[in-house]
């Protein structure tokens, strides 16, 4: 039984070590380009991909930029990923990247929040 599990482990651990990785680096700034810090980062894979971590599969990262306004996420498989970026007092981003170089900075820029009309007095 315990070899058989081992077996299963190596079956899907195996398929990942070979597959091209990419060392993922977020870049979020404003519009005027100074660093957003401690925004919301969720990087979710495309089309079914994970990553094996500890016999744990990963679907999605979720993380913080620093006060440089930069996220970090290790060696992850190559392919479409989701990027959503949230921060207080912007507009909230969304858009999918291919990641295909073994090391790769994506640059997201945050909008102001649109401007809120009402109806009622």
């Amino acid at each position: 039984m315990r070899i058989m599990r081992l077996f299963l482990i190596l079956l899907l651990v195996l398929p990942l070590a070979a597959a091209d990785v990419t060392k993922l680096q977020i870049q979020v700034t404003n519009q005027d380009g100074k660093p957003v810090g401690q925004a919301s980062v969720i990087v979710k894979f495309v089309q079914g991909r994970s990553k094996i971590k500890f016999t744990k599969i990963r679907k999605a990262w979720e993380l913080k930029t620093t006060q440089e306004g930069t996220a970090r996420i290790p060696a992850i498989p190559q392919g479409k990923i989701l990027i959503q970026v949230i921060a207080r007092n912007y507009q909230t981003f969304g858009q999918t990247f291919d990641v295909d170089e073994e090391e790769q900075t994506i640059e997201v820029k945050l909008k102001p929040p649109q401007p809120q009309y009402t109806a009622h007095e």
